[in-house]
């Protein structure tokens, strides 16, 4: 019987490594009626086969204290072989219980139940584990549930990082733009007004150049506090970048609202701020618009309040000025590229860079994934951060992801022409392409025309896909999989992480987000993520591969957790297909993979 639960078991930097929440088990349990010691086998399995949703049931004394734990699993499947009713079944289940079961008291917290479980096996992650109080029985709680509750808080950590800003604790552009969307559709519905103010700081390049960027960064977080305390609880400030801020109005009258609120502000800074012992003064510029009356579009409405705050600037600064039809715009950038990716294609720019996959129990590569780049005419090459969000929100991503998917199947017959290997064949899946009618016959068309077998084809899919029209998406990945393409769940572990859909759908790899790997042997509860995720993938027979690997502490932690395969700068960054072809056959002649992985 392994009975832990006192956080002081767990070493300091676990201890010191936890978010603020740290809930206790009580918000996982279960109450499963348990079993008494003496109670027959064969009225166990009866148990099991009425009652299709008890993973396990928790065997007692008669003093309700547990002894034990009946894996439905395993047991189920015991008796499924001839003859074992009638030669078991009579039999006390105290003979077929697991004895040594995981018991916590129901004050255990949430962190500590994940690492007793990663240091008793991680066997204990399917069976799941008990809880008491004082003692005696009171629910049982579900590995699958255990994972859900720690990615999400994971996710929920991950959500911030990626939406606020982290100088000023301000949302950032990508929260921001989100609030102003919605904003702008709920006024739409409402008849309303939405304001906006574009708060650029006066000659703050001076104090960042004479005073260093440390005080550059105090003073940030002084005049967000400061804009803060100038806003309405309602109104949303952000900061977008270097020293630019907004604030959005919902529910405004009129510009008069606006008005009131850039006068605040004006006047706030009149007052010196106290940063690193010294008194210093500094002024802001403004620009405002209104919706609908200016744009009722988020970046059309973001680009007039920049506008009009340069019309502010070039007015003497400190003041501020509001939208007028015919101000000089000034973020053509998005557009010119909008234009340019339009004709990408037909001038054939893109092109495909691979980055090789690694099987880390021989160290031999076993696959590519392909990572779209587009080589610019002016601006040079450029990465899909640059465009693949211009392209989705264009359509675009329908043809590009087409020529894609063509170009990976290429390339892969070309390279077994120059004598290589067959290896699998990443390809990532935009959920517009995926859901374009007939997705699986213009895969199938593909695969035919370029040669390639299909089982060396996967394709990455979001987890987001998953969470709509689950129907018609079940419709196509059988399609898709009764082809023989092999189906892959990108970046998991940051999305809706609801293990639930692994069950129905048919998956048959998990990749998980280099978040989870980047520096995995600093965050502890990464660890317990990556083997909690392994558990279950190992359970359902999904293979692992770890993305992001860079150094070999996170090689060596990432086989420890669980993952087969692993991808990243450890190995190599995407490469064209020459230098790929080069890279591959230099390494599979001159292996340098470290064998011992505990260091």
């Amino acid at each position: 019987m392994i009975k832990k639960g006192l956080a002081m078991n767990l070493p300091m930097h676990a201890r010191l490594n936890r978010v603020d929440e740290n809930p206790t088990v009580m918000r996982l349990l279960k109450y499963t009626p348990p079993v008494d010691e003496s109670v027959r086998c064969l009225a166990v399995l009866e148990l099991f086969q009425e009652n299709s949703d008890i993973f396990a049931i928790p065997v007692v004394n008669q003093d309700n204290i547990p002894t034990g734990v009946v894996d439905r699993h395993s047991f189920v499947e015991s008796f499924s072989k001839p003859y074992t009713r009638e030669i078991y079944g009579k039999k006390r289940i105290s003979d077929f219980m697991t004895k040594s079961p995981i018991i916590v008291d129901k004050e255990t917290s949430i962190d500590d139940i994940a690492r007793i479980i990663i240091d008793a096996g991680m066997q204990h992650m399917v069976r799941g584990f008990i809880a008491t109080d004082n003692g005696r029985y009171i629910g049982i709680a579900n590995g699958h549930d255990l994972l859900n509750e720690i990615t999400q808080r994971k996710q929920a950590n991950l959500f911030y990082l990626a939406h606020y800003d982290q100088l000023t604790k301000l949302p950032n552009r990508i929260l921001f733009l989100d609030r102003l969307t919605m904003a702008i559709a709920e006024s739409n519905r409402q008849k309303a007004q939405v304001g906006l103010l574009f708060i650029d700081l006066d000659n703050f390049k001076h104090f960042n150049d004479s005073m260093g960027h440390g005080f550059g960064d105090r003073l940030l977080s002084t005049v967000a506090a400061r804009l803060s305390g100038c806003a309405r609880e309602s109104d949303t400030v952000a900061r977008l970048s270097g020293d630019e801020f907004t604030i959005m109005l919902e529910n405004v009258n009129s510009q008069d609202d606006l008005d009131i609120l850039c006068n605040r502000i004006v006047e706030s800074m009149r007052q010196p701020l106290q940063i690193m012992g010294r008194e210093v003064f500094i002024t802001a510029s403004i620009g405002t618009a209104l919706c609908p009356d200016d744009d009722d579009d988020p970046a059309g409405l973001l680009v007039k309040a920049d506008a009009a705050m340069y019309e502010a600037k070039r007015s003497g600064r400190n003041t501020y000025r509001h939208y007028v039809a015919g101000m000089n715009l000034y973020s053509f950038d998005r557009m010119s590229l909008e234009t340019d990716m339009r004709m990408a294609l037909e001038r054939n720019e893109f092109e495909l860079f691979y980055q090789p996959q690694v099987l880390i129990s021989t160290g031999k590569i076993v696959g590519n994934e392909a990572l779209i780049r587009w080589r610019h005419p002016e601006r040079g090459l450029l990465s899909p951060v640059h465009f693949i969000e211009i392209a989705e929100e264009t359509g675009l991503i329908v043809p590009i992801g087409k020529w894609v998917l063509k170009e990976a199947c290429r390339q892969h017959i070309a390279w077994m022409e120059n004598g290589m290997q067959p290896m699998t064949m990443s390809v990532n899946i935009s959920a517009m392409q995926f859901y374009q009618t007939e997705f699986s016959a213009m895969v199938r068309s593909i695969i035919a025309e370029s040669g390639m077998q299909p089982m060396y084809l996967e394709l990455e899919l979001t987890e987001s896909l998953f969470m709509h029209d689950v129907d018609a998406v079940l419709k196509t990945l059988r399609e898709l999989h009764e082809l023989g393409v092999k189906l892959a769940i990108d970046d998991f572990g940051t999305g809706y992480s609801n293990l639930s859909y692994l069950r129905r759908f048919p998956i048959d790899r998990l990749k998980v987000d280099q978040s989870f790997i980047r520096h995995i042997e600093r965050e502890p509860v990464n660890v317990e993520i990556v083997r909690a995720i392994a558990a279950l993938g190992k359970s359902m027979s999904l293979e692992l591969v770890a993305e992001g690997v860079e150094t070999d502490s996170e090689l060596a932690l990432a086989h420890s957790s669980g993952c087969e395969f692993v991808q990243g700068y450890r190995f190599s960054k995407p490469l064209p297909a020459a230098q790929l072809e080069s890279w591959v056959k230099e390494n599979r002649l001159n292996p340098d993979y470290p064998t011992d992985y505990s260091r």
